[in-house]
């Protein structure tokens, strides 16, 4: 779902998203240093999407004017460099609200700035010519381009006589493009069926159902799937608001082109997470996990991080993250909760104004270099009160996190998997460099209200 500040024709709307197990290790191909890797550059190697860590190269409300694509094209060596395998970017296509709109109004699937219609050529963002000069600029930088696919709803159409409804809907679409006219019958309700899963606002609910519908998302050879990945050269998708229709449609898509792909199946109930993942044989936004950090941090209790969450279930198809478009419930210990996605199995996701503008680029950085290189194998929970958490990465050299809510520097004792072994903590929050003993027992410690994570030196 997303934010909505914008009027639509259909009415007023009512406002109601690192993997690893001990079987896959993760490569091991930046050099091993003993020093903080803050403040280098490392030549990294290109490895495909789900491997480092996601970054969301947008916010809701970015600067409109055609200026975004651009913007984010002079990022994306520093998030190369950084660490970074991926850059999540906004819907590319011209929408109901042309200029002003962020893009989850979709009209013509094919407008990528280069149509004058719904007020403007360009999208929010720019032109079809910068957009593929950013995605240039990434492949050349070895990050993969994940593409935000809204295909629950339209919004934009004119006026037309609906048999269905027996009354005049917005539902007649004749794109400047020339591509994927729609008309009533391509809607909810048809002569196929009523309804599927969801309606989203007020918005005509694509019917998918519907062989041209098929067709034109992503079986034909101009279908908006193929369009993207084979004349755009998008990477992967990132699914929006996938509780409005069922899964076999991203099982379908994905069966099609291949790529990565998430979707944003908003709750918080792994269960219905987890078998909308394999149902639809793609991954999710661990709501489950986001949530359960909320309770933990904001709500200071540290025992939350025991419960049961996505990447628990199933570590390949879970999406972390901590603040996203949509949602930034994470005030307190925002930087406690990266700690733990990015020491913790998943694919972490960072959001953009977290990492540009609201939190110390330098630690986020030192901990993406940390769950490159460090955060490999399952994971052991060795500890859980209301104000510390600490756990371990059973992988080679795998790593141990020590997490502290609390207002006082803490101690404790915990068992590793490293026998009379130098470690040290890789975040500089601590200067201790003790040796573990025979049996893998050692002491380690935690600033007041922060983290350390330990790994052999």
């Amino acid at each position: 779902m997303k934010k909505m500040n914008y009027l639509i024709i259909v009415g007023l709307l009512a406002m109601l998203v690192s993997c690893s197990s001990d079987e896959f290790e993760k490569p091991q191909n930046l050099e091993e240093s003993t020093d903080s890797p803050k403040n280098e550059n490392f030549s990294v190697t290109a490895r495909s999407t789900g491997s480092k860590v996601m970054m969301q190269a947008f916010y809701w409300d970015v600067p409109a004017g055609g200026t975004w694509w651009n913007t984010v094209s002079t990022k994306v060596q520093d998030w190369s460099n950084a660490g970074i395998d991926a850059i999540w970017l906004p819907p590319f296509s011209k929408a109901q609200n042309g200029p002003f709109s962020m893009g989850y109004d979709p009209f013509d699937y094919f407008d990528f700035g280069e149509y004058n219609q719904m007020g403007s050529t360009e999208t929010r963002f720019g032109s079809r010519q910068e957009l593929e000069s950013l995605i240039q600029n990434a492949h050349n930088q070895n990050l993969s381009v994940i593409a935000d696919i809204v295909i629950n709803h339209n919004s934009g159409g004119d006026l037309e006589s609906n048999t269905y409804t027996g009354t005049d809907t917005y539902t007649d679409f004749n794109p400047a493009s020339g591509m994927f006219y729609r008309s009533a019958t391509d809607f909810h309700p048809n002569d196929t069926h009523s309804n599927d899963s969801g309606v989203f606002g007020g918005y005509p609910d694509l019917c998918h159902d519907k062989t041209y519908v098929q067709d034109w998302l992503w079986n034909q050879p101009n279908s908006i799937a193929k369009y993207y990945k084979n004349t755009l050269g998008v990477d992967g998708w990132r699914f929006d608001y996938v509780k409005g229709f069922e899964p076999w449609v991203v099982n379908a898509w994905v069966n099609e082109v291949g790529g990565f792909a998430v979707g944003e199946y908003w709750d918080a109930n792994v269960n219905l997470l987890d078998s909308w993942t394999s149902n639809a044989q793609a991954s999710a936004f661990d709501f489950a996990c986001y949530y359960r950090m909320k309770d933990a941090f904001d709500g200071n209790d540290l025992t939350r991080l025991q419960d049961d969450m996505l990447w628990k279930r199933n570590s390949m198809r879970a999406v972390t993250f901590v603040s996203n478009h949509d949602t930034n419930e994470i005030y307190n210990g925002k930087m406690l909760a990266y700690a733990y996605i990015l020491t913790h199995e998943g694919y972490p996701c960072i959001f953009y104004q977290d990492y540009e503008t609201w939190l110390d680029k330098n630690k986020l950085n030192n901990l993406i270099w940390i769950h490159n290189n460090k955060a490999g194998g399952s994971t052991t929970i060795l500890h859980a009160d209301q104000d510390e958490y600490v756990a371990k990465r059973n992988g080679s050299p795998g790593l141990v996190v020590y997490l502290n809510n609390s207002n006082n520097w803490q101690e404790r004792w915990v068992e590793t998997n490293w026998n009379n072994t130098q470690i040290k903590d890789y975040t500089g929050n601590s200067t201790w460099e003790p040796y573990t003993q025979a049996n893998g027992w050692v002491k380690i410690q935690v600033p007041p209200k922060s983290y350390s994570v330990w790994s052999p030196k």
